[in-house]
């Protein structure tokens, strides 16, 4: 009933797996992304590279498409680096869910680790929302705080602040899935 979306490395696919969520499609933007050779092993995997088609819209279309063929009802964005056009949002109506690592909506976008750092905020956190249209603009179902320590990194903070994502999305996942 799951399906993810990934354009990376995976850890927050690895977070859903360990959880025993029932994921049933993994699809990705990039067909070397890790996160699907670590998706192969319990379902199906595909990767929707946008030039392979006409435009963004056409690849959306076929991802949401064959999410649906491998029944799909929940779509959970784990590290996945793309807007998605309204189509896609529209196929899956309250059903697609993002992980971001600020408590937004404050710092939306690819950078939000290192504006939070750039701002000198006290708390950065992670935030699991629904998605809408926007840049990580939907209505947020769970927020979790993070302190930013005195000589934090960018690496160093997203890595505590991944660690609670890790917990928070299975989380939220899970109960989206109960309702």
């Amino acid at each position: 009933m799951i399906g993810v979306l990934v354009s990376g490395s995976g850890t927050n696919l690895q977070a859903l797996l360990d959880a025993g969520l029932p994921i049933v499609a993994v699809a990705s933007n990039r067909s070397d992304a890790p996160a699907l050779a670590l998706a192969r092993a319990s379902c199906p995997t595909a990767a929707f590279a946008l030039g392979d088609f006409p435009d963004r819209s056409a690849r959306d279309a076929a991802m949401a498409g064959w999410l649906a063929e491998q029944g799909v009802r929940l779509v959970v964005l784990a590290g996945y680096m793309q807007l998605l056009t309204p189509a896609f949002l529209d196929r899956f109506p309250d059903a697609v869910v993002n992980v971001h690592p600020s408590l937004l909506p404050a710092f939306p976008g690819a950078h939000a680790v290192e504006e939070q750092l750039a701002a000198g905020v006290e708390e950065a956190g992670a935030t699991v929302h629904f998605v809408d249209e926007g840049v990580d603009s939907g209505p947020i179902l769970r927020q979790e705080r993070v302190p930013v320590l005195p000589g934090d990194t960018a690496e160093s903070l997203h890595e505590r602040i991944k660690a609670v994502e890790h917990r928070l999305l299975p989380e939220v996942v899970r109960e989206l899935c109960a309702r």
